[in-house]
């Protein structure tokens, strides 16, 4: 953790992952619960050294320091007192002048206890659940469907994985950023790196998980671990007694993914809309994100087939689930957690999901431009997504078997959608166009990625409007791409 990394967090305050205590010559006696709540939540961030209420760097007084972290250390790892006991490595650091104790809590994979108590963590701060028998069967609820994934096969060999899929995965991360971690890996460190080979906690022997197997196992192997893995997808407008399309998806979840994007897609006419200045596909954006939850966040343990269905005036998805609440979810309470950790780190890598938490924002963003509606997030043991399509409903495209009237319609409906985002387009572009001229007027020497910085949108949206420019005579370039300038030829 760098001294800036630091400051962000602090500058932050408190929250769900980030607790302060003063602690300038002995440890709070709040300390532990704090360390018990982050491990049976999320992990968090822990300082030492700063006020709580005004996020105030007061320091640790040097003299204390050794023996605050002896007397830190050797209680985390005391069984009587945090079972099952902890190893962590507080770091001290200087920040203006003054110095500061950091500990990083991780999540755990079990449910710890601090002098026999159950703590967990809120926004509200470190509260003692030990009592409430729901909560109490919730925190091992999920930690359980954290622990089931992590299940380990020390008699599969790497030879049960298909490698042509681990390539393409590692294709796709290092596509999207440069010198990506795993560019120069082989498979199997890229595995490790991922934790999909790992050491089973009671028997001490390695293997691959159970995650490993459902991201990039061969169809043989996971019909052999999971023989009630499925997803069945539904295309049903029609024939609403049972379907008009089908397909039941079996295969690991990198193409299962693709299975199912590209069976929405099949169903479903791509609106392109604005968001900011650029055009993008609404369809798209909202299939990426509730066919990654339904993927990511299943509780695999539990028989239940997932489903992702499409009717003429909604789409909604059903998976099983080990549930944190119940009823539906609101965007401004919502309070995220990890479900499958490592399934949701290989997709986040490979493009497939975001940050945890943004799913739910942007399914409700893309929704509204898409149809106008707004979704519904449904907590329970089977967990639900519903996307109303009142106003999308009939640019669906369906299957070819449709009548001539029908298609007539969708397609009649489909030239004035089409016109009327054309026509917004082509404003917005013609007011993008305008701006990076009036730049280049002020500025001639300045760069492609100096101009996308100042107007806020992207690298690739500059040089797009900048070739159509050049295109059509209306500016050049003389010199290098460095020291070269712009040429605007026509007023």
């Amino acid at each position: 953790m760098t001294i800036k990394e630091l400051k962000i967090l602090i500058d932050a305050g408190e929250k769900i992952d980030v607790e302060f205590k003063k602690s300038e010559n002995d440890l709070n006696k709040d300390v532990y619960e704090s360390v018990c709540s982050f491990n049976n939540r999320n992990g968090g961030h822990l300082f030492l050294g700063i006020a709580d209420k005004t996020k105030e760097i007061r320091g640790v007084n040097s003299e204390r320091i050794d023996k605050m972290m002896k007397d830190f250390t050797t209680s985390v790892n005391n069984a009587n007192k945090i079972n099952p006991p902890m190893y962590l490595t507080p770091e001290v650091y200087e920040i203006d002048g003054k110095k500061i104790i950091y500990i990083r809590i991780p999540e755990g994979a079990q449910v710890r206890r601090l002098n026999g108590r159950i703590w967990d963590r809120t926004y509200e701060g470190d509260i003692d659940i030990t009592d409430n028998a729901e909560l109490v069967y919730k925190m091992y609820a999920r930690k359980q469907s954290t622990y089931f994934v992590n299940k380990v096969y020390p008699n599969f060999g790497l030879d049960y994985l298909d490698f042509d899929v681990i390539r393409r995965a590692k294709k796709m991360a290092v596509s999207r950023v440069d010198n990506h971690v795993w560019e120069d890996m082989t498979e199997e460190e890229m595995l490790r790196s991922a934790g999909l080979i790992i050491s089973d906690p009671d028997t001490g022997k390695e293997g691959i998980t159970l995650a490993a197997i459902l991201l990039f196992g061969k169809d043989s192997t996971i019909m052999s671990v999971l023989p009630q893995y499925k997803t069945d997808a539904i295309f049903r407008v029609k024939n609403l007694d049972r379907y008009d399309d089908r397909e039941v998806i079996i295969t690991n979840l990198i193409d299962s993914y693709r299975k199912l994007m590209d069976f929405g897609k099949k169903h479903l006419n791509d609106i392109f809309v604005l968001d900011g200045t650029q055009s993008v596909s609404a369809r798209d954006k909202i299939l990426r994100e509730i066919i990654s939850n339904i993927l990511a966040h299943r509780d695999y343990s539990n028989a239940y087939t997932a489903q992702f269905v499409i009717e003429g005036d909604r789409i909604f998805t059903k998976n099983s689930n080990l549930p944190h609440g119940h009823g539906e979810l609101r965007l401004t309470e919502f309070e995220p957690f990890p479900k499958n950790p490592p399934i949701s780190k290989v997709f986040r890598e490979i493009g497939y999901a975001d940050e945890l938490g943004s799913g739910m924002r942007n399914t409700n963003k893309y929704t509204r431009l898409y149809s106008g509606g707004t979704p519904m997030f449904i907590e329970d043991n089977i967990f639900k997504i519903v996307i109303p399509m009142e106003n999308a409903a009939v640019l669906q495209v369906g299957p070819k078997s449709m009548n001539r009237e029908t298609n007539k319609e969708i397609s009649e409906t489909n030239k004035e959608t089409n016109k009327e985002i054309s026509e917004t387009n082509k404003e917005t572009n013609k007011e993008i166009s305008e701006r990076i001229l009036d730049i280049m007027r002020k500025t001639p020497e300045i760069s492609v990625k100096e101009t996308a910085q100042i107007l806020d949108i992207s690298v690739g949206g500059v040089r797009y409007h900048i070739n159509k420019m050049k295109k059509s005579g209306l500016i050049g370039h003389i010199g290098s791409t460095k020291k070269g300038k712009w040429i605007i030829y026509k007023k």
